[in-house]
């Protein structure tokens, strides 16, 4: 069960990135050069990274390490509600 939750939230957070990514914001402007490497694309990369190194640690005997993974999940969907509604 904790494997499902981590990979539903790991589902909204490539969403939420993606949505970012796709916005156009002037803030996307200013990031450093290697951020811009594959259009963004890298930036994904990572996300996937997190993603798995959650899985797996979660998978290994470290169930707790949900609520973390919600924990980043709700600030990455809180950095992108103000970044598309242009809060920022």
């Amino acid at each position: 069960m904790v494997m499902v939750v981590i990979f539903m939230l790991g589902i909204g957070n490539f969403a939420v990135h993606k949505a970012v990514l796709e916005s156009g914001h002037p803030l996307l402007g200013r990031m450093p050069w290697y951020v811009h490497m594959l259009g963004g694309r890298g930036t994904l990369v990572t996300e996937f990274l997190v993603l798995l190194a959650a899985m797996l640690l979660a998978a290994n005997g470290w169930p707790w390490l949900v609520w973390v993974y919600a924990g980043y999940s709700a600030l990455n969907l809180l950095g992108a509600w103000l970044i598309l509604s242009n809060r920022v």
